[in-house]
């Protein structure tokens, strides 16, 4: 099993906890690919809404990826984006800032949001579990 960190705004991960499914880099497929069932994922979001709002850098979701591959789902305006199913956590949106040193992701980076850019960046075990920890993350419903 692996643990992932995608980056998306805060309501776009609103949108996916909602509708039980993650989506990264843009709707792409391929990264998607990498993710298994299992596996756990996370969300960065460094602000409440796409391409500006207010800065947040949170982490602002904790799941399970269910069974499945990656799937087209054709959004109606000509979209036609890639998504995984996730049985999302109940988690706490946790800020990221007291945690740089503490994951291993980021721990001694003064640019530790270069580890984001490329919109989904796999995790180690001991980073997933802090991150389990952090967010008071238990399951759902």
């Amino acid at each position: 099993m692996s643990a992932w960190i995608g980056v998306a705004s805060a309501d776009h991960v609103g949108r996916g906890r909602q509708g039980g499914f993650m989506q990264v880099c843009h709707g792409k497929g391929g990264p998607l690919s990498r993710i298994k069932p299992g596996d756990h994922v996370f969300y960065y979001s460094p602000s409440t809404t796409m391409g500006g709002g207010v800065a947040l850098q949170a982490i602002t979701a904790a799941g399970r990826v269910r069974d499945g591959v990656p799937y087209p789902f054709d959004m109606g305006d000509g979209f036609v984006p890639y998504r995984r199913d996730v049985d999302w956590l109940d988690a706490k949106t946790v800020p990221i800032r007291p945690l740089l040193d503490a994951l291993e992701l980021t721990r001694g980076r003064a640019a530790w949001g270069a580890v984001f850019r490329f919109g989904i960046v796999k995790i180690s075990e001991h980073d997933c579990k802090l991150l389990l920890h952090a967010m008071q993350a238990r399951q759902g419903r």
